[in-house]
Protein backbone atom coordinates (compact mmCIF):
# COMPACT_ATOMS: atom_id res chain seq x y z
CA UNK A 1 0.00 0.00 0.00
CA UNK A 2 2.83 2.40 0.92
CA UNK A 3 4.51 1.72 -2.43
CA UNK A 4 1.28 2.54 -4.28
CA UNK A 5 0.88 5.81 -2.39
CA UNK A 6 4.54 6.72 -2.99
CA UNK A 7 4.18 5.90 -6.68
CA UNK A 8 1.07 8.07 -6.94
CA UNK A 9 2.87 10.97 -5.26
CA UNK A 10 5.80 10.68 -7.67
CA UNK A 11 3.43 10.71 -10.63
CA UNK A 12 1.66 13.79 -9.27
CA UNK A 13 4.95 15.61 -8.65
CA UNK A 14 6.22 14.77 -12.14
CA UNK A 15 2.96 15.88 -13.74
CA UNK A 16 3.04 19.15 -11.80
CA UNK A 17 6.60 19.82 -12.94
CA UNK A 18 5.75 19.12 -16.58
CA UNK A 19 2.65 21.33 -16.39
CA UNK A 20 4.64 24.11 -14.75
CA UNK A 21 7.27 23.98 -17.52
CA UNK A 22 4.58 24.02 -20.21
CA UNK A 23 2.90 27.04 -18.58
CA UNK A 24 6.06 29.16 -18.46
CA UNK A 25 5.86 32.18 -20.68
CA UNK A 26 8.58 32.90 -23.20
CA UNK A 27 10.54 36.15 -23.33
CA UNK A 28 13.46 37.49 -25.33
CA UNK A 29 15.87 40.25 -24.29
CA UNK A 30 17.22 42.65 -26.91
CA UNK A 31 20.57 44.39 -26.48
CA UNK A 32 19.97 47.58 -24.52
CA UNK A 33 20.48 50.99 -26.09
CA UNK A 34 23.26 53.10 -24.57
CA UNK A 35 23.63 56.09 -26.89
CA UNK A 36 22.80 58.54 -24.10
CA UNK A 37 25.75 57.40 -21.98
CA UNK A 38 28.87 59.59 -22.15
CA UNK A 39 31.65 57.76 -24.00
CA UNK A 40 34.24 57.88 -21.24
CA UNK A 41 36.03 54.75 -22.46
CA UNK A 42 37.41 56.44 -25.55
CA UNK A 43 36.98 55.27 -29.14
CA UNK A 44 36.98 51.56 -28.32
CA UNK A 45 34.00 49.36 -29.01
CA UNK A 46 32.60 48.28 -25.66
CA UNK A 47 28.97 47.27 -26.15
CA UNK A 48 27.57 48.09 -22.71
CA UNK A 49 23.99 47.45 -23.87
CA UNK A 50 24.81 43.89 -24.87
CA UNK A 51 26.57 43.27 -21.56
CA UNK A 52 23.57 44.51 -19.57
CA UNK A 53 21.21 42.34 -21.64
CA UNK A 54 23.41 39.27 -21.08
CA UNK A 55 23.31 39.83 -17.31
CA UNK A 56 19.50 40.15 -17.34
CA UNK A 57 19.21 36.94 -19.39
CA UNK A 58 21.36 35.12 -16.82
CA UNK A 59 19.19 36.39 -13.95
CA UNK A 60 15.93 35.43 -15.64
CA UNK A 61 17.21 31.95 -16.56
CA UNK A 62 18.42 31.34 -13.00
CA UNK A 63 15.11 32.56 -11.56
CA UNK A 64 13.15 30.08 -13.70
CA UNK A 65 9.88 32.03 -13.99
CA UNK A 66 10.27 32.49 -17.75
CA UNK A 67 11.57 30.45 -20.64
CA UNK A 68 14.20 32.75 -22.12
CA UNK A 69 14.88 32.73 -25.84
CA UNK A 70 18.46 31.91 -26.78
CA UNK A 71 20.45 34.92 -27.94
CA UNK A 72 21.54 33.07 -31.08
CA UNK A 73 17.97 32.93 -32.39
CA UNK A 74 17.41 36.60 -31.57
CA UNK A 75 20.64 37.65 -33.31
CA UNK A 76 19.65 35.66 -36.41
CA UNK A 77 16.29 37.43 -36.68
CA UNK A 78 17.87 40.87 -36.15
CA UNK A 79 20.44 40.17 -38.89
CA UNK A 80 17.78 38.89 -41.29
CA UNK A 81 15.57 41.93 -40.74
CA UNK A 82 18.51 44.34 -41.10
CA UNK A 83 17.79 46.12 -37.82
CA UNK A 84 20.36 48.65 -36.65
CA UNK A 85 21.57 49.62 -33.18
CA UNK A 86 19.17 52.59 -33.27
CA UNK A 87 16.25 50.11 -33.24
CA UNK A 88 17.26 48.55 -29.91
CA UNK A 89 14.78 50.42 -27.71
CA UNK A 90 11.97 50.78 -30.27
CA UNK A 91 8.76 48.96 -29.13
CA UNK A 92 7.51 48.56 -32.73
CA UNK A 93 10.73 46.86 -33.79
CA UNK A 94 10.67 44.69 -30.67
CA UNK A 95 7.07 43.60 -31.35
CA UNK A 96 7.96 42.56 -34.90
CA UNK A 97 10.94 40.52 -33.71
CA UNK A 98 8.85 38.98 -30.92
CA UNK A 99 6.25 37.75 -33.41
CA UNK A 100 8.94 36.07 -35.50
CA UNK A 101 10.38 34.40 -32.38
CA UNK A 102 6.99 33.28 -31.05
CA UNK A 103 7.56 34.74 -27.57
CA UNK A 104 4.94 36.15 -25.19
CA UNK A 105 6.83 39.42 -24.74
CA UNK A 106 10.13 41.01 -25.64
CA UNK A 107 12.25 43.14 -23.32
CA UNK A 108 13.98 46.30 -24.51
CA UNK A 109 15.77 48.96 -22.53
CA UNK A 110 18.29 51.76 -22.23
CA UNK A 111 21.41 52.40 -20.14
CA UNK A 112 21.04 56.00 -18.94
CA UNK A 113 24.04 56.24 -16.60
CA UNK A 114 27.23 54.19 -16.50
CA UNK A 115 30.29 55.56 -14.76
CA UNK A 116 31.44 57.61 -11.80
CA UNK A 117 29.73 60.52 -10.13
CA UNK A 118 33.02 62.44 -10.25
CA UNK A 119 32.96 64.04 -13.70
CA UNK A 120 36.72 64.43 -14.00
CA UNK A 121 37.51 60.72 -13.87
CA UNK A 122 39.92 59.82 -16.68
CA UNK A 123 39.17 56.56 -18.52
CA UNK A 124 41.13 57.41 -21.65
CA UNK A 125 43.57 54.48 -21.73
CA UNK A 126 41.12 51.59 -21.77
CA UNK A 127 43.04 49.71 -24.47
CA UNK A 128 45.88 48.77 -22.13
CA UNK A 129 46.44 45.58 -20.19
CA UNK A 130 44.19 44.30 -17.40
CA UNK A 131 47.07 44.82 -14.99
CA UNK A 132 47.76 48.27 -16.41
CA UNK A 133 44.54 49.80 -15.16
CA UNK A 134 45.96 50.69 -11.77
CA UNK A 135 49.06 52.45 -13.06
CA UNK A 136 47.89 54.17 -16.27
CA UNK A 137 45.33 56.87 -16.90
CA UNK A 138 42.39 54.58 -16.29
CA UNK A 139 40.77 55.37 -12.96
CA UNK A 140 43.53 57.54 -11.57
CA UNK A 141 40.82 59.55 -9.82
CA UNK A 142 38.52 57.81 -7.41
CA UNK A 143 34.75 58.08 -7.31
CA UNK A 144 31.49 56.30 -6.55
CA UNK A 145 30.24 54.19 -9.47
CA UNK A 146 26.65 54.74 -10.61
CA UNK A 147 24.62 52.68 -13.08
CA UNK A 148 21.02 53.44 -14.09
CA UNK A 149 19.07 51.19 -16.44
CA UNK A 150 15.48 51.28 -17.68
CA UNK A 151 13.65 48.26 -19.12
CA UNK A 152 10.31 47.89 -20.89
CA UNK A 153 8.35 44.72 -21.51
CA UNK A 154 6.57 44.94 -24.90
CA UNK A 155 3.42 43.11 -26.04
CA UNK A 156 4.42 41.48 -29.33
CA UNK A 157 0.83 41.60 -30.64
CA UNK A 158 0.17 45.31 -30.19
CA UNK A 159 3.54 46.96 -29.44
CA UNK A 160 2.03 48.15 -26.15
CA UNK A 161 4.43 48.59 -23.22
CA UNK A 162 3.18 46.14 -20.59
CA UNK A 163 5.61 47.20 -17.87
CA UNK A 164 8.38 49.72 -17.37
CA UNK A 165 10.96 49.56 -14.63
CA UNK A 166 14.18 51.24 -13.57
CA UNK A 167 17.20 49.74 -11.87
CA UNK A 168 19.64 51.96 -10.01
CA UNK A 169 22.97 50.80 -8.65
CA UNK A 170 25.59 52.64 -6.67
CA UNK A 171 28.81 51.11 -5.39
CA UNK A 172 29.02 50.80 -1.63
CA UNK A 173 32.64 51.93 -1.66
CA UNK A 174 34.74 54.52 -3.42
CA UNK A 175 37.50 53.29 -5.67
CA UNK A 176 38.92 53.02 -9.17
CA UNK A 177 36.21 52.26 -11.72
CA UNK A 178 38.14 49.42 -13.37
CA UNK A 179 41.54 49.74 -11.71
CA UNK A 180 43.63 46.61 -11.36
CA UNK A 181 41.02 44.04 -12.43
CA UNK A 182 42.34 40.76 -13.70
CA UNK A 183 46.00 41.65 -13.37
CA UNK A 184 48.20 39.57 -15.63
CA UNK A 185 45.49 38.64 -18.10
CA UNK A 186 47.38 40.24 -20.97
CA UNK A 187 46.41 42.82 -23.55
CA UNK A 188 42.90 43.38 -24.80
CA UNK A 189 40.61 45.77 -26.62
CA UNK A 190 37.64 47.24 -24.79
CA UNK A 191 35.29 44.86 -26.58
CA UNK A 192 36.92 42.00 -24.65
CA UNK A 193 35.64 43.17 -21.25
CA UNK A 194 33.11 40.56 -20.14
CA UNK A 195 30.45 42.00 -17.86
CA UNK A 196 29.45 38.51 -16.74
CA UNK A 197 33.02 37.79 -15.59
CA UNK A 198 34.05 37.76 -11.93
CA UNK A 199 36.83 40.26 -12.71
CA UNK A 200 34.36 42.91 -13.82
CA UNK A 201 31.79 42.21 -11.11
CA UNK A 202 34.37 42.71 -8.35
CA UNK A 203 35.08 46.30 -9.46
CA UNK A 204 33.02 49.19 -8.13
CA UNK A 205 31.51 49.65 -11.61
CA UNK A 206 30.63 45.96 -11.68
CA UNK A 207 29.10 46.21 -8.21
CA UNK A 208 26.83 49.08 -9.29
CA UNK A 209 25.93 47.25 -12.51
CA UNK A 210 24.91 44.06 -10.72
CA UNK A 211 22.77 46.04 -8.27
CA UNK A 212 20.87 47.77 -11.10
CA UNK A 213 20.45 44.54 -13.07
CA UNK A 214 19.13 42.68 -10.02
CA UNK A 215 16.44 45.33 -9.46
CA UNK A 216 15.42 45.21 -13.13
CA UNK A 217 15.28 41.41 -13.20
CA UNK A 218 13.19 41.14 -10.04
CA UNK A 219 10.66 43.65 -11.35
CA UNK A 220 10.41 41.86 -14.71
CA UNK A 221 9.70 38.58 -12.91
CA UNK A 222 6.99 40.24 -10.83
CA UNK A 223 5.19 41.29 -14.05
CA UNK A 224 4.75 37.70 -15.26
CA UNK A 225 0.93 37.80 -15.03
CA UNK A 226 0.72 40.77 -17.40
CA UNK A 227 2.17 38.89 -20.36
CA UNK A 228 -0.26 37.85 -23.14
CA UNK A 229 -0.43 34.39 -24.65
CA UNK A 230 2.20 33.79 -27.31
CA UNK A 231 1.37 33.12 -30.96
CA UNK A 232 2.41 29.87 -32.53
CA UNK A 233 6.18 29.90 -32.94
CA UNK A 234 7.40 30.27 -36.52
CA UNK A 235 10.46 28.29 -37.58
CA UNK A 236 13.01 30.49 -39.32
CA UNK A 237 16.36 28.96 -40.18
CA UNK A 238 18.91 28.13 -42.85
CA UNK A 239 20.08 24.97 -44.57
CA UNK A 240 23.54 24.27 -43.12
CA UNK A 241 24.40 21.06 -45.00
CA UNK A 242 23.05 18.96 -47.86
CA UNK A 243 24.12 15.37 -48.55
CA UNK A 244 21.97 13.52 -51.08
CA UNK A 245 18.42 13.70 -49.71
CA UNK A 246 19.56 14.56 -46.17
CA UNK A 247 19.77 18.09 -44.81
CA UNK A 248 20.98 19.73 -41.61
CA UNK A 249 19.47 23.01 -40.40
CA UNK A 250 21.00 25.67 -38.14
CA UNK A 251 17.89 25.73 -35.92
CA UNK A 252 16.52 23.13 -33.52
CA UNK A 253 13.92 22.53 -30.85
CA UNK A 254 14.72 25.83 -29.09
CA UNK A 255 13.64 27.63 -32.24
CA UNK A 256 10.43 25.61 -32.69
CA UNK A 257 11.55 22.69 -34.86
CA UNK A 258 9.51 19.55 -34.18
CA UNK A 259 10.25 16.01 -35.32
CA UNK A 260 7.84 15.00 -38.08
CA UNK A 261 7.12 18.59 -39.17
CA UNK A 262 7.43 19.48 -42.85
CA UNK A 263 9.18 22.77 -43.57
CA UNK A 264 9.36 24.79 -46.77
CA UNK A 265 12.72 25.57 -48.32
CA UNK A 266 12.92 29.00 -49.98
CA UNK A 267 15.60 30.85 -51.92
CA UNK A 268 15.91 34.64 -52.00
CA UNK A 269 15.83 35.72 -55.62
CA UNK A 270 15.50 39.47 -55.12
CA UNK A 271 15.80 41.98 -52.27
CA UNK A 272 13.80 45.20 -52.09
CA UNK A 273 15.44 48.00 -50.08
CA UNK A 274 14.25 51.38 -48.89
CA UNK A 275 16.01 53.83 -51.24
CA UNK A 276 16.28 56.38 -48.44
CA UNK A 277 17.75 54.24 -45.65
CA UNK A 278 18.98 51.09 -47.37
CA UNK A 279 16.98 48.95 -44.95
CA UNK A 280 15.61 45.70 -46.40
CA UNK A 281 11.87 46.06 -46.92
CA UNK A 282 11.11 42.69 -48.46
CA UNK A 283 12.79 39.56 -49.75
CA UNK A 284 11.32 37.99 -52.87
CA UNK A 285 11.67 34.20 -52.64
CA UNK A 286 11.05 31.09 -54.73
CA UNK A 287 10.00 27.80 -53.16
CA UNK A 288 12.67 25.15 -53.71
CA UNK A 289 11.10 22.16 -51.96
CA UNK A 290 10.07 20.61 -48.66
CA UNK A 291 11.97 18.81 -45.91
CA UNK A 292 10.63 16.47 -43.22
CA UNK A 293 12.37 16.80 -39.88
CA UNK A 294 13.68 13.52 -38.44
CA UNK A 295 15.82 14.66 -35.49
CA UNK A 296 16.20 17.85 -33.47
CA UNK A 297 18.43 18.94 -30.62
CA UNK A 298 18.43 22.38 -29.01
CA UNK A 299 20.22 24.29 -31.77
CA UNK A 300 20.26 22.10 -34.88
CA UNK A 301 18.13 19.54 -36.66
CA UNK A 302 18.29 17.06 -39.52
CA UNK A 303 15.72 15.86 -41.99
CA UNK A 304 14.94 14.37 -45.39
CA UNK A 305 14.10 16.18 -48.62
CA UNK A 306 10.60 15.05 -49.64
CA UNK A 307 10.26 17.38 -52.62
CA UNK A 308 12.62 19.49 -54.70
CA UNK A 309 16.01 18.68 -56.17
CA UNK A 310 18.08 21.88 -56.06
CA UNK A 311 18.21 22.64 -52.33
CA UNK A 312 21.50 24.28 -51.34
CA UNK A 313 23.38 25.43 -48.26
CA UNK A 314 22.16 28.92 -47.30
CA UNK A 315 18.56 28.42 -48.48
CA UNK A 316 15.90 29.67 -46.09
CA UNK A 317 13.73 27.24 -44.13
CA UNK A 318 10.28 28.33 -42.94
CA UNK A 319 7.40 26.62 -41.19
CA UNK A 320 4.94 26.74 -38.28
Amino acid sequence: MKRCVLGLLLVLVSSTQLFSQAEKKRVAVMNFEFGAVQNWWGSYNWDIGKGIADLIVDNLVNDGTYRVMERKALDTIIAEQNFSNSDRADPATAAKIGKLLGVNAIIVGSVTQFGAEKKGTNIGALAGKWGGFGGGKVGTEKGIANVNVTARMVDINTGEILASTTGKGQSQRSGLLLGGIGAGHGGFGAGDIGMTSKDFQETILGEATMMAVKQISQELVSQNARLPEAPKMLVRGLVADVSGRSVVLNVGSSQGVKVGAQLKVLRVTRTVKDPATGKVLREITSEMGTVRMDEADANSSSGTIVSGSDIKVGDLVRGD
